[in-house]
């Protein structure tokens, strides 16, 4: 054979391999950034990929003739560029142009993905760096920063917490991962700490009863945590950041390669605080000491048919206690010396699998078991919850204007502990509590036009133990031709099955007696919501104002009762009703050079009536408001100042002998933060929290020289008592903080 032929043989593999057959370029923005994670592929192909984080992208092919080229990221316009493939390189670089709508993909509203404007229900969308804004070292503490939500703290010596969506409490808030239900019941109090928040991709925020979709505890909204796919994260991504306090917080995020066709996605949080401080000196820690690692799995894999199948998991184990200043691991459940102490075990896994049919068919599923073993000062509280959820959604399109989602859902939940609330009728023996909730909802979308939509939905679900809920919504979108001015109507229903002891930690710590009136019923409300948007877009800014107008009417609510008599705390259906009504008004606003500031206020009045008596709920504020102030100057350096105002809520006393206010004043959490990207690997980020110094009151524990009432005379039927649930905001003052960010792509 001859040297021709040896060169005729190498091209012609050349050409079967795809040798040298690719696309290559840059993505960048109107001003000559770059564009990471850009998401590049050809239309009608499998063939696609991502920019890295200097922008730049490469995309073999194997493929001759004319073909379209789309190229995608969140915050831009996509773009769709014609090119001719002959073979060999071809140097394409795209310009991407600012997407001024800011039209994020949202799933929360209405379980589709769907523009954020052609969204009929109104979804927040709260993005990574909005979060990178005030660093914490949780979600719960990282959602104070938005409008309408706030972490309220419900013991002034463990320090849980839960979150509050206009004025309604946290067992009313649905926390989801990745929009599977995995925080609920139990887990209420502690779900929300120990998730990597460098996995996190954005949150999405539904304020209102979305039981249609969601079922029990969706009642006051829905906080929609997203990960990151696999497939446009880092290959390494670290976050390290520690406080003056001593405070530790550590987040790892690592892509690996499974196979050919299988993604995974490892996160790491660890966090530690072990600083005993008493800067308000009542002899009782200001912050609870805590020790948590969580860990993180999610593996994504590619199928021939391009359908869906992920599936996740996570552990999270913490060890927290707050009590005397000398408490010891052997004073652990003895009346020496008070502590709070909480060892908490919990696993959770879920997924999404795209049944390989012709249809749009997704089996999602969700499990989770969560272990505590506790002490609060001598009172034991040892509780086992495992929750199973799975269900089959149908997403079909009817004809050209109508959408149809028909959904069948299981949940099964299994509760356990050593209280009054397990025993059987008897009480004497234990009896775990055991509820099957079969479901099943219909959605129906219809498109009138571009402009006008109009959504329908109905939920069934049938309570092994309250029998059958129906939950019906309706919901309204119109917008103007040019999606200037957004106009949504909606309505709805939503209802909850409580569990006092899951939900209410007030119930467990202090000196208080717990005490039930009667079976207590599932609560149900009906919720109206009008919300405006408008955009303004002018050549130095880009504007976004969110206007909302809320009404929540609650039957058989369930209140704790503080104030009947102070040594008790009462839980029963409310013979009455209780409303949440407000108004809620945020700005966006970016300017081309390169300030950004996002605020919002809420105004709320959230009563309860009673044997025709009107009384503001205890621990809700009012008024709320938040903002966001960031810079961006030359040389990648950045500043952002974040802050929060609250006006004032009424507290729980202990009776007329309280000598602690009735009102908690006004008050505001500011924090400032300085930013300098080094490399596109590297950030260092320091600033102030709390620069305001602001503190409650010293006196907030009632007795905290007494804490196991050895001094009260059981005689005086009015005496005051250990009380740590007089709590509305932390004890924990300035700090400083500094972090560091690194990255490999």
């Amino acid at each position: 054979m001859n040297l021709r032929n040896y060169i005729l043989i190498a091209f012609l593999l050349a050409s079967t391999l795809g040798i040298s057959q690719n696309i290559k370029g840059k993505i960048t923005s109107k001003n000559g950034e770059a564009i990471p994670f850009a998401s590049i592929y050809i239309k009608n192909t499998k063939l696609g990929t991502t920019s890295t984080e200097d922008g730049t992208f490469q995309l073999n092919y194997r493929l001759e003739g004319r073909y379209m080229l789309i190229v995608s990221s969140i915050g831009f316009q996509t773009k769709k560029s014609p090119v001719v493939l002959l073979g060999g390189n071809l140097i394409k670089n795209i310009i991407l142009e600012d997407d001024n709508t800011l039209d994020e993909i949202v799933i929360s509203g209405t379980l589709r993905p769907v523009s954020k404007t052609a969204s009929p229900v109104p979804v927040e969308v709260y993005s990574k760096t909005f979060f990178k804004k005030n660093p914490t070292p949780s979600v719960f503490e990282s959602l104070q920063n938005v409008n309408g939500i706030r972490p309220q703290l419900n013991c002034n010596v463990c320090n849980t917490g839960d979150i509050h969506i206009n004025g309604l409490e946290g067992p009313y808030t649905f926390v989801l991962i990745d929009g599977m239900p995995i925080v609920s019941g139990l887990s209420t109090v502690y779900g929300l700490t120990g998730i990597p928040q460098a996995l996190i991709e954005r949150v999405e925020v539904v304020k209102g009863p979305a039981s249609t979709l969601y079922g029990s505890e969706a009642v006051g909204g829905i906080i929609n945590i997203i990960t990151k796919k696999p497939t446009n994260t880092p290959k390494l991504s670290t976050d390290v950041f520690s406080s003056s306090w001593g405070e530790t917080n550590t987040d790892i995020g690592l892509r690996y390669q499974v196979s050919k066709n299988t993604q995974g996605l490892l996160g790491i949080n660890y966090f530690n605080f072990q600083n005993r401080i008493d800067n308000n000196n009542d002899n009782f820690t200001d912050l609870t000491l805590q020790n948590r690692i969580s860990i993180f799995n999610k593996i994504n894999i590619t199928r021939k048919s391009n359908k869906v199948f992920t599936i996740a998991g996570r552990y999270v184990y913490e060890d927290r206690w707050g009590g005397e200043l000398n408490w010891q691991r052997e004073f652990r459940g003895s009346n020496l010396i008070y502590g709070e102490s909480i060892y908490t075990n919990r696993w959770e896994t879920f997924g999404t699998y795209q049944l390989p049919t012709t249809e749009n068919i997704n089996f999602q599923f969700s499990a989770n078991g969560h272990y505590q073993d506790s002490f609060y000062g001598t009172d034991s509280y040892d509780a086992k919850q495992l929750i199973g959820f799975a269900q089959l959604v149908y997403d079909t399109k009817i004809n050209s204007k109508q959408d149809l989602l028909v959904g069948l859902a299981y949940r099964y939940t299994y509760y356990d502990d050593n209280t009054f609330a397990t025993l059987d009728e008897t009480g004497t023996f234990n009896q775990p509590s055991k509820i099957h909730l079969p479901g099943i909802f219909v959605q129906d979308e219809i498109s009138f036009s571009e402009r006008k939509k109009l959504l329908l939905g109905v939920r069934w679900d049938y309570n092994s133990v309250h029998g059958s809920i129906v939950s019906p919504r309706i919901n309204y979108k119109w917008s103007s031709k040019d999606k200037s001015n957004i106009f949504r109507v909606s309505t709805g229903n939503g209802f909850r099955v409580a569990n006092v002891f899951t939900e209410d930690h007030a119930a467990l710590t202090g000196a208080r007696e717990v005490e039930f009136e009667g079976d207590l019923a599932p609560e149900t409300s009906w919720n109206a919501n009008i919300n405006y948007v408008k955009k303004i877009n002018t050549e130095n800014a880009f504007m976004t104002f969110d206007a909302s107008v809320f009404y929540t009417y609650f039957n058989n609510r369930i209140i704790p009762d503080y104030e009947t008599d102070p040594n008790k705390i009462i839980y029963a259906n409310l013979n009455g009703f209780s409303v949440s009504k407000g108004v809620s008004i945020n700005a966006d606003i970016l300017f081309t050079n390169g300030l950004a500031i996002n605020g919002g206020v809420t105004f709320m009045d959230v009563s309860v009536t009673e044997n025709n008596s009107k009384r503001r709920q205890l621990l809700t504020e009012s008024f709320s408001g938040v903002w966001s102030v960031s810079y961006r100057f030359a040389k990648d350096f950045t500043i952002d100042y974040t802050g929060n105002l609250y006006g004032p809520m009424r507290l729980p006393l202990l009776g007329p002998k309280d000598d602690r206010a009735e009102f908690s004043p006004w008050f505001s959490i500011q924090n400032i933060q300085l930013t300098k990207k080094f490399t596109n690997s590297w950030e260092v980020y320091g600033g102030l929290k709390n620069i305001l110094n602001f503190t409650p009151p010293a006196n907030s524990i009632s007795r905290a020289f007494d804490p196991f009432d050895e001094l009260v005379d059981p005689n005086e039927a009015d005496a005051l008592t250990f009380d740590p649930s007089y709590v509305y905001a932390s004890n924990q003052g300035i700090r400083a903080f500094l972090g560091v960010r690194f990255n490999i792509f």
